[in-house]
C-alpha cells in the first residue's frame, strides 16, 4: 500500500494496524517513495540458556568417568 506523507500523518494508527497483520507501507512524498513501514522481525531466542530450568541432572554428573567407565563409554559398553 502507498500513501502520502500527509496520508501517513494523520492515519498513522490505521497504517500501523495494517502493518501488525503484515502489510508493508510505502510512505511518498510528492509521488516518490521515501519510507517504507514493515513489520518488526521478532528475534529468536538465543540458543544459549534457552533450556535453563527445563530438566535436572543427577548428582555427581560434574564427576570426571573413571577409564573404565570412558573405555565403556567409548565402545558402547
Amino acid at each position: 500500500m502507498n500513501v502520502s506523507v500527509h496520508g501517513a500523518k494523520t492515519q498513522l494508527s490505521k497504517l500501523l494496524d495494517l502493518v501488525e497483520d503484515g502489510e508493508h507501507v510505502v510512505i511518498e512524498r510528492h509521488g516518490r517513495p521515501v519510507a517504507q513501514l514493515v513489520p518488526v522481525r521478532r528475534r529468536r531466542s538465543s540458543a544459549l540458556g534457552a533450556m535453563r530450568g527445563q530438566f535436572t541432572m543427577a548428582e555427581g554428573w560434574e564427576r570426571a568417568l573413571t577409564d573404565e567407565e570412558a573405555e565403556a563409554f567409548w565402545n558402547g559398553r
